[in-house]
């Protein structure tokens, strides 16, 4: 091969993935929230075509890849795509590109997963672009309980819920109950002419909010987030940890953070976050994510060297 083993993997830092059998590369192309506009749809095809084969390849985590990139033609690509707001990248012991299912127009999203995503894209994989991290560290969000975009496979997931708020002063004990008929799960029954709802059945998926015509569920319900640590898929699979309780929106920053946190100071280099949870125990990162002074010690800890395993 002409080329050199260290700019093999230079460039794969930057997102550039060396094509099996080929001295041709895979450019990896972020979408911002999972989403590319139809300008850079437009612009990916045209740099698909000026700069590799003329074809594009969408990965499970809803980035862009163009195909058949030849070394020469990497930094010409980068330029171009600059220009349309797009770059390359998503690979390394980082923050990964984050993924989001389609909530917000899904019939079953709980909220905007969309701009979640987008706001997660910038604080996270642009904001912590230069830390480097003991592993990989992926994000996923995700709408509803039905869980598309698979949180509970990810380093940090999060998957909205809305809790059903029920008046039974409202309810009017209709022939053909509504909530009772809209829920997946079978979680409503009807005892003396009143809708119940079993709240150790209910998974509040939400699907029941609103549908009483009578308001017996209130359509405002809150939603709330049910969050997965250290998931993982693969060759080695871990179903991520579901935290003790859910959180509120204004709370998942903090908390992205400190699980980030919380994974360099204590995990060992090329040790996915999951692993550490096993080798420390959930108690310990539950104990710092909803307590502890992390956040206080950001500074000391991204200063220091990550771990080496004994």
């Amino acid at each position: 091969m002409s080329i050199k083993k260290e700019d093999i993997a230079r460039v794969k830092g930057m997102g550039f993935l060396l094509n099996r059998g080929t001295e041709k590369f895979s450019g990896r192309v972020v979408a911002p929230g999972s989403v590319f506009t139809a300008g850079q749809v437009k612009a990916l095809a045209e740099c698909a075509e000026r700069f590799g084969n003329g074809t594009v390849a969408f990965t499970v985590r809803l980035c862009a890849e163009i195909v058949g990139i030849p070394y020469e033609n990497i930094e010409p690509a980068r330029a171009f795509l600059q220009q349309a707001g797009l770059e390359f990248g998503g690979t390394g012991a980082k923050v990964r590109p984050v993924v989001a299912c389609k909530g917000t127009t899904c019939v079953y999203g709980n909220y905007d997963t969309q701009a979640l995503a987008r706001h997660l894209h910038e604080k996270y994989y642009l904001g912590w672009k230069g830390v480097s991290l003991p592993h990989k560290f992926k994000i996923a969000v995700g709408g509803c309980p039905n869980s598309c975009a698979k949180p509970s496979l990810n380093d940090f997931g999060i998957e909205g819920h809305r809790v059903p708020v029920y008046d039974s002063e409202k309810c009017r004990g209709c022939k053909v109950c509504s909530v009772q008929a809209s829920c997946p799960v079978k979680a409503v029954s009807m005892e003396n002419g009143k809708a119940k709802i079993n709240t150790g059945a209910c998974i509040s998926c939400g699907v029941c909010v609103g549908k009483c015509p009578f308001g017996a569920v209130a359509p405002e319900s809150e939603t709330v987030y049910a969050i997965y640590v250290g998931g993982t898929w693969g060759k080695t699979t871990r179903n991520g940890t579901r935290l003790s309780r859910m959180v509120r929106a204004d709370e998942i920053d903090a908390l992205i953070e400190k699980t980030m946190l919380w994974f360099r100071e204590n995990a060992y280099q090329k040790e996915r976050l999951g692993k550490a949870i096993d080798r420390l125990g959930v108690d310990a990162l539950e104990q710092a994510l909803f307590g502890g002074d992390l956040l206080a010690r950001k500074e000391e800890i991204l200063a220091a060297p990550i771990r080496t395993a004994p």
